[in-house]
């Protein structure tokens, strides 16, 4: 794929300035080791995690040495335990850390001590004005405009929509679920409705919108904000057999997610491409761990999926070569 042959030609230009600007002897030095801390297990952060596998293998072919990533996941979205996650990680000395944090106020101090430890602590999935950190990710407010627009456009500009939190304390998810609601109240003829909050699981997000649709019975369409969501609001739909009367424009482009827009039950999809949001983690953490200035942001893009190339995208993400 050219994303990936441009990821790579990235990290092998990155290897060769990171040489030139210390001086050092990047392949007399040890092994290199990074840690990715998600919000939590579910199938986005896996697909990151691929990403970011796939980047350290293309270090470790250029460097001639290893480079780990160690890839630790609370098993939900709970700030305590991912607190105790990343403190876990810090005291393994590892040369990085990439976290997408489930609150960054209240993990604001764990990462500091870790930071004041000499280990250099970056954000992925997520960007926190006045933090300091450096983050990948994407222009979330915009992802959430288009497709809030998008199913505007396909309700004819009315009718009734549920809109699905995820995690409430997330700075992603906030600004993505404000993103659907400003883009929403600017049509009078739609009615908005909550619909609901995932916590960024499955299960959660499938129970809830099943409850929403059963309450609502005249309901036209839904949007939601995280990468858990789409798959169990699908689900509902399907459960409820509104498959093809609910409007759903959904994000992220995970396997079962793709089946959902290949059988109808979704419309389209904008995703924040999980894989190369790994894939640009673990090449940033790599350029910190070498003394290299690294931006602020780095964007992946966000990247629109409906029938016309969901074929190519689940042999893409089938395959496991999407970068």
């Amino acid at each position: 794929m050219k994303k990936a042959t441009a990821i790579i030609m990235t990290a092998a230009l990155t290897v060769g300035s990171c040489m030139m600007g210390t001086g050092m002897n990047v392949y007399a030095a040890d092994d290199l080791n990074f840690v990715i801390i998600p919000k939590c297990v579910h199938e986005w952060f896996d697909a990151v995690n691929q990403g970011a596998q796939s980047q350290a293998d293309t270090l470790s072919e250029q460097l001639g040495k290893n480079v780990n990533v160690d890839y630790r996941a609370p098993s939900t979205a709970d700030v305590t335990e991912q607190n105790t996650i990343l403190e876990q990680a810090a005291a393994t000395k590892p040369d990085g850390i990439a976290i997408d944090p489930v609150d960054y106020e209240e993990s604001k101090s764990v990462i500091e001590e870790v930071q004041a430890m000499g280990i250099p602590v970056m954000l992925f999935d997520a960007v926190v004005e006045d933090s300091g950190l450096s983050s990948v990710g994407n222009d979330f407010k915009q992802q959430a405009e288009m497709e809030a627009e998008k199913l505007v456009e396909l309700l004819d500009g009315k009718g009734k929509v549920a809109v699905m939190h995820g995690v409430t304390t997330s700075a992603t998810h906030i600004e993505r679920y404000e993103g659907h609601m400003e883009v929403l109240k600017k049509y009078p003829d739609i009615e908005i409705i909550d619909g609901g909050a995932s916590s960024d699981d499955v299960q959660t997000a499938q129970q809830q919108a099943a409850a929403v649709i059963a309450a609502n019975p005249d309901l036209n369409g839904y949007l939601c904000v995280d990468g858990a969501a789409p798959i169990g609001i699908s689900a509902a739909i399907e459960e409820a057999g509104k498959a093809g009367e609910i409007t759903f424009v959904g994000a992220e482009n995970l396997a079962q997610i793709l089946q959902y827009i290949k059988d109808g039950t979704m419309v389209c999809s904008y995703s924040t491409m999980p894989q190369m949001q790994g894939s640009m983690a673990t090449l940033m953490l790599w350029e910190m761990s070498c003394g290299q200035d690294i931006p602020n942001f780095v964007d992946t893009g966000i990247l629109y999926i409906d029938q016309n190339n969901v074929d190519e995208w689940i042999e893409i993400v089938g395959d496991g070569s999407a970068e």
